[in-house]
């Protein structure tokens, strides 16, 4: 919307086509007519006293001076600090459509006396989604299985990485593909994962699983605690010295690569004596076996509850009675000690305290369980044309790295190849930065970051070109203290 000049505290719009009803909104193509006192459908613009009023603040990032906090007598409070850099965000700046009109902000800077600009708006994303990937060994279903929410497919399982499962959540054809529902129930979800909240998924042939940005995985109602420290034959490379002289075998039952220790180079290496047990799968290389199970939620990812049930037989040549045999999963969750009796079968025994202290070693090599949020999407022309009266321009000067993108002032990775195909990590966010129209599409902040000069010879409205201050006296806003983790979106490289 464009703003006329109001106090702070107070929010306010030029009044569009109005009648009896109510007033006209164009933030989205919805085109709403929101009523007295009643709000859109997106519920981020409401009717005050026959103005168009956005309810969200625009919020602003303020990164104070160290020395400056550390002088005050009691916590920062939000309030403008004097002499330190501020950043306009996109959170609450509204957007740019219809395509014609310019990017609500187009704030001015300078930055070691040179004069920048940051394009300042939020996007309306039909072509977005989330991918979510999930660091647990647990087995969450199969590769392309359909993932739902209420019964409606929002997205797929993808390719599982080292020790993480990938989901894939999202996208145009699920947002506009379908029927009413699905459009509406995968934007519900992708709102609620990109503002970190749960959201309950089900996977077809798999797992009912409680996702949220930043929080363990909730899988089948069980908390997941840690994600594999490695692949069976990885465990296997990295604790082999230290299971040397108190086994004869170590198995780490793995759904993807199982270790047998005496058959494996790091074995071979410190002149272990072959054990004689052969175990059931794909042979691959010594010591490393595919396939030694079907993927379930059992042992090292496998469905095994009972991890003998993979040893196929076990050689009497080579094999003896008294023959230590440990069997451990890739996080440390499952283990067992065995002692061979005068028939070379593995009988249980108490495990000693060396052993003990390797399996807890592999629990503490496991990083915690984790659901990372990426939210992706591509910036279109309509986007672009807010930007610039030449949007290919702003392409070319984002991958040439004269222009920085950002979402809410978190860093993006921005995908080579044609277009502005984006990825952030919404954890680096400030809170509830995505909203929604019901088209149905995400309404997610992006910032541009350049010189004037630059921004000029891009075709770029620099008549629109306003300072902090003029932004912060048309609008309402909230001031959040810049994230650390974050680099300063206005640094050196770009001038």
């Amino acid at each position: 919307m464009m703003r006329e000049d109001t106090y702070q505290g107070e929010v306010v719009a030029s009044p569009l086509a109005k009648d009896a009803k109510g007033i006209r909104c164009d933030a989205c193509p919805v085109l709403c007519l929101v009523k007295p006192r009643d709000f859109g459908a997106c519920d981020r613009y409401t009717n005050v006293e026959g103005r168009l009023t956005r309810v969200d603040p625009l919020v602003i990032t303020q990164k104070p001076d160290v020395t400056l906090v550390k002088f005050l007598d009691k916590e920062w409070d939000g309030s403008l600090l004097p002499d330190s850099q501020v950043f306009v965000t996109g959170v609450g700046a509204t957007t740019t459509y219809p395509d014609y009109k310019p990017a609500p902000f187009i704030v001015s800077s300078k930055v070691d006396g040179v004069d920048m600009v940051t394009v300042v708006t939020e996007g309306i994303f039909s072509y977005c989604g989330v991918k979510l990937k999930i660091d647990t060994d647990r087995y969450l279903g199969p590769e392309q299985a359909p993932v739902r929410v209420d019964g409606e497919q929002i997205g797929h399982v993808t390719t599982a990485e080292y020790g993480s499962q990938m989901l894939s959540i999202g996208g145009v054809h699920h947002l506009t593909g379908g029927g009413k529902k699905q459009g509406r129930v995968t934007c519900d979800a992708l709102l609620q994962l990109c503002n970190k909240e749960a959201v309950e998924l089900a996977i077809d042939g798999g797992s009912s699983l409680l996702v949220q940005a930043g929080k363990a995985p909730i899988v089948n109602g069980v908390a997941e605690v840690r994600m594999r420290v490695g692949c069976g034959s990885a465990t296997i490379g990295i604790f082999a010295p230290q299971w040397i002289g108190h086994a004869d075998e170590v198995i780490v039952v793995d759904d993807h690569i199982t270790g047998v220790l005496s058959e494996h180079q790091a074995g071979k290496f410190l002149d272990m004596r072959p054990a004689g047990i052969k175990i059931r799968g794909k042979r691959s290389t010594p010591g490393r076996y595919f396939q030694v199970s079907e993927p379930g939620l059992g042992w090292g990812g496998t469905k095994l509850s009972d991890p003998l049930s993979i040893i196929e037989k076990i050689d009497p040549n080579t094999a003896w009675p008294g023959m230590r045999l440990l069997m451990v999963s890739t996080t440390g969750e499952h283990s067992a000690w065995f002692v061979l009796d005068q028939d070379l079968k593995p009988q249980p025994a108490e495990m000693p305290e060396a052993i003990t202290k390797v399996v807890e070693r592999i629990a503490e090599n496991c990083e915690p369980a984790l659901c990372t949020v990426l939210f992706m999407a591509g910036a279109g022309g309509s986007l672009r044309a807010g930007i610039t009266e030449n949007p290919v321009r702003l392409t070319q000067s984002v991958k040439a790295a004269l222009t920085r993108v950002t979402s809410g002032g978190a860093p993006v990775y921005v995908w080579p190849g044609g277009g502005i195909t984006f990825m952030v990590d919404v954890t680096r966010m400030p809170e509830k930065s995505f909203g929604y129209v019901p088209t149905p599409a995400i309404v997610a902040p992006i910032e541009f970051s350049l010189r004037l000069d630059r921004y000029a010879a891009l075709g770029g409205y620099a008549g629109r070109v306003v300072s902090v201050e003029e932004v912060l006296k048309q609008s309402a806003y909230v001031n959040q203290r810049w994230r650390d983790e974050n680099p300063w979106p206005l640094s050196k490289d770009l001038t």
